[in-house]
This record gives structure tokens, C-alpha cells and sequence, in this order.
């Protein structure tokens, strides 16, 4: 299935990879992997596509109660991994559990929270890394320019300014499905 990824990414939709291309399962166990600007729907099956040409297995989570059969085994079989918004664990905390639990793990998010255009973005992504001790990755959904750049791992750092700083510097300029919600 990957010449088909790469024959639909490269040939149909004429993208391009920048950065990591050789990212793969073995030289990243753990990380949280952020992709800027999430503007559109469009965006998940460029990940996908993205996901299957550089061999890197994403993961997501949701609550526990998505978890249930038939849709449960549908999400565990895309990567998603259940979480007890209920139990007396914040959301950070229980996602910094998951990733001391699993062998491999590497959760993919939009830092936005949503589809429109926000000032700041939600700091959730940053605590995780920090308090599970893994690296960020960064893609860019560059609609403009037709290409996902990847970045090295980024390790958080005691400093949140400039590492939020060196975050937003890395997807400057980059344009969305939407323009405007860039």
C-alpha cells in the first residue's frame, strides 16, 4: 500500500516531503507530533498519506466511552488509544501514563484545537512531552507550496517562551487549506 500513498501523494496531488523523509517506526519510538495548520478536513488524509510514505505509526486518543465495540476495535486499529476523562487524572497526566506504558507510542495532534483560527495554541502537547520525557515533531500542512515539511525531534526545554517561540518560527508563513485560518 505504500507505492499507492506515494503514487497518490507524489503523482495525483503533486505534494512533496520536506525535512525527515526518513523518519521511520525504528529511529522514533516515542513523540508527540504536532501538524500546523489544521484548517481543513483535507488535512487528515494528506497525514495519512504522509504517515504511510515515511513508515511512521501515529497515534491519537479519545475517551474511553469511544472505545466500545464495534467502533472501538475500528479505533484501536487506527492508532487511537483510550483515556478516562473521568478518573481523578488530568488529561496530561494520563497521556504522559500512556506513553510510560506503551513500547511505542506517537500521538499526533493539531496544538489549534480546532479547525479556525486561534492566537495561541494549546499548551496540552507541550506539558505531555515534558512530563513523558519525548521529543516534538513538527509537520507543516504547507497548501500553498504543496509539501509537509518534518522537523527533527525538539525537546522541550525549561524554558516555554522561547520553546513556543522556536515552535511558531518553524511554521511561519506556512498557509492551510484555508488561508485565513493559517
Amino acid at each position: 500500500m505504500k507505492w499507492l500513498a506515494k503514487f497518490i501523494y507524489y503523482k495525483i496531488l503533486g505534494w512533496r516531503i520536506v525535512g525527515q523523509e526518513n523518519l521511520s517506526q525504528e529511529s522514533i519510538k516515542k513523540a508527540v507530533i504536532i501538524a500546523v495548520p489544521h484548517t481543513s478536513w483535507h488535512d487528515f488524509y494528506i497525514g495519512v498519506l504522509v504517515r504511510k510514505i515515511v513508515g511512521l505509526k501515529a497515534n491519537f486518543v479519545g475517551k474511553k466511552e469511544l472505545f466500545v465495540f464495534p467502533l472501538g476495535w475500528f479505533f484501536r486499529s487506527l492508532g487511537g488509544a483510550p483515556i478516562d476523562r473521568h478518573a481523578n487524572e488530568n488529561k496530561v497526566d494520563a497521556i504522559a501514563k500512556l506513553f510510560k506504558e506503551k513500547e511505542e507510542f506517537r500521538m499526533a495532534m493539531a496544538p489549534e484545537g480546532t479547525r479556525k483560527k486561534v492566537k495561541e495554541w494549546r499548551t496540552g502537547f507541550y506539558y505531555i512531552a515534558k512530563k513523558a520525557n519525548v521529543p516534538i515533531i513538527m509537520i507543516t500542512f504547507d497548501f500553498e507550496h504543496k509539501q509537509n515539511k518534518i522537523s527533527k525531534p525538539f525537546y522541550p526545554t525549561e524554558n516555554k517562551e522561547a520553546d513556543f517561540k522556536f515552535m511558531y518560527d518553524y511554521f511561519k508563513g506556512v498557509k492551510g487549506k484555508i488561508p485565513e485560518y493559517s
